[in-house]
């Protein structure tokens, strides 16, 4: 298990390519240094939110795993498991498995008293990932507050996901054109959800809740 702080976006995802390429099992959980917005594999590199994120003096990371758009900012908690794909936690429906694969943030928002599940996106954009229409988003009743997405090797299983301690509304509205009505009801960070905790506490704690759901603790 690994936890680090401050780390920039594009460091993150070389790190958890990395992780892949080993395959053996991980878990790490990264708070974020920067502002920067990531994209999904299958994303055209010049996508218009890509475009005026570079414009605005944003980074940019391309991950390897699916989705969209998403806005990170200093603070976030990014988390990443790897497994064999042998491992049992894997399973051959790796792309609807987020309910099993994300557990551990489940719980860890559960001792926060936040009460969150998995489930179908809102299919409100075409690019910003958390509000899109693929995969399943981290919500608490209507908000969603986290995402995730996988990517699978021929050896191993990589199961990524991020918790944003605030939501930059203004942001996602200029990057990614959404009304500023529906951000508000949509969307929610940690601090709003009444979170206190140091963000680096966070991050470990998330590492801990991550690591006991796939039974690595102490990996």
């Amino acid at each position: 298990m690994g936890v680090a702080f401050g780390v920039p976006c594009a460091e993150e995802f070389a790190e958890d390519a990395r992780l892949l390429r080993a395959g053996t099992p991980a878990v790490r959980v990264a708070m974020l240094g920067d502002a920067a917005v990531s994209y999904g594999v299958g994303v055209r590199d010049d996508a218009s939110y890509l475009a005026m994120a570079k414009a605005a003096g944003l980074a940019v990371a391309r991950r390897t795993t699916g989705g969209t758009g998403v806005l990170h900012a200093p603070g976030d908690l990014a988390w990443t498991v790897v497994l064999p794909k042998g491992h049992p936690a894997a399973g051959r429906d790796y792309v609807h498995a987020y309910a099993r694969l994300g557990a551990g943030a489940v719980r860890f928002l559960h001792d926060r008293g936040v009460t969150a599940a998995w489930g179908a996106p809102p299919g409100v954009s075409d690019d910003f990932c958390f509000l899109s229409a693929r995969g399943e988003v981290l919500a608490t009743g209507a908000r969603v507050v986290g995402g995730a997405a996988q990517h699978v090797t021929r050896d191993a299983l990589l199961h990524q996901g991020v918790l944003p301690l605030h939501v930059d509304r203004r942001w996602i509205q200029m990057l990614f054109g959404l009304p500023a009505p529906l951000l508000a009801e949509r969307l929610v960070g940690l601090r709003e959800l009444g979170v206190r905790d140091r963000p680096e506490t966070l991050a470990q704690e998330l590492a801990d809740a991550l690591s006991r759901s796939f039974g690595l603790d102490g990996t």
